[in-house]
């Protein structure tokens, strides 16, 4: 197997292709983006933020990196990657569209077959996502930048990856190539209902199941993946809790009951959608 760096990477000011130059990224216009010493660009620009520091905080990611790290989510890392690889091209490339601190993409990267060449790249808003993902394995590259403007040529990708994030459908539309496949995965109803009754006084009704394709996609069947977790350890209970939404979206009461805990069990349940980029590429 072959694992580089994904190299079509776009100005986020102009959109124009970016060169790689030494220690930056350079587009015709003269736009300039340093390198950090860790390896990864920082692409999104002040003027793009919707804060000072955008996206999943230093504790967040850190709770991510050991709660994934330890392998409880493995069997959703196994069925995305089992996914992304079936059918593609012998050269080809994935981006992960939200990041966070890589888990998704060594899983992957440590499945491809050898006769496989694959570029990869992860983008996330969070510099702290992007940071641990480049210090964990240095051959994809590394990007913060933004979902809703991503810093890609368009019809560059085979693959893109959206893992509980945040889609951007045209932007996403414009970034895979015609035949090109994203793969989408979401919360199912029972996700972590154990924790969410532990936090909330009531839990908010299911959304339906049944999902339209997005402009310039063609659906293809959903995959469930739906297994118990058993969680041993206060510091591995605390770490899921920080590492979802309901970290900060429980009350304090709520928080300090999951903290009183040594244990929990729950179950895993999610969505893995898979939508076809159509052949015909337009302007989004």
């Amino acid at each position: 197997m072959t694992i580089s760096a994904f190299n079509h990477l776009a100005c986020p000011l102009d959109g124009g292709p970016l060169l790689r130059q030494d220690a930056n990224w350079t587009c015709a216009a003269g736009h300039s983006f340093d390198i950090a010493r860790q390896g990864y660009v920082h692409l999104l620009p002040v003027q793009k933020k919707r804060s000072l520091d955008p996206g999943d905080s230093k504790v967040m990611v850190a709770a991510r990196q050991r709660f994934l790290n330890a392998g409880f989510y493995q069997p959703i890392a196994d069925a995305v990657t089992a996914a992304t690889l079936e059918a593609l091209p012998a050269s080809a490339s994935c981006l992960d569209a939200g990041c966070g601190e890589g888990y998704y993409l060594r899983r992957l990267a440590a499945a491809v077959p050898d006769e496989q060449t694959l570029a990869l790249l992860g983008v996330d808003i969070s510099k702290w996502a992007v940071l641990a993902a480049a210090k964990q394995d240095k051959r994809p590259g590394w990007t913060v930048g933004s979902n809703a403007n991503l810093p890609v040529q368009s019809a560059t990708l085979d693959r893109v990856l959206s893992m509980f994030g945040f889609p951007v459908y045209a932007e996403f539309a414009r970034a895979i190539k015609p035949g090109g496949m994203l793969i989408e995965v979401d919360a199912g109803p029972d996700h972590l209902r154990q924790l969410r009754e532990i936090v909330y006084p009531s839990l908010k009704p299911e959304r339906a199941e049944e999902r339209a394709a997005p402009a310039g996609f063609t659906g293809l069947p959903p995959q469930t993946v739906n297994f118990p977790l058993e969680i041993n350890g206060a510091e591995q209970v605390a770490d899921l809790l920080a590492m979802t939404p309901h970290g900060y979206r429980a009350s304090a009461e709520g928080r300090e009951k999951v903290a009183a805990l040594s244990a929990l069990s729950v179950t895993v349940d999610v969505r893995i959608r898979r939508w076809v980029r159509d052949d015909q590429v337009t302007s989004e």
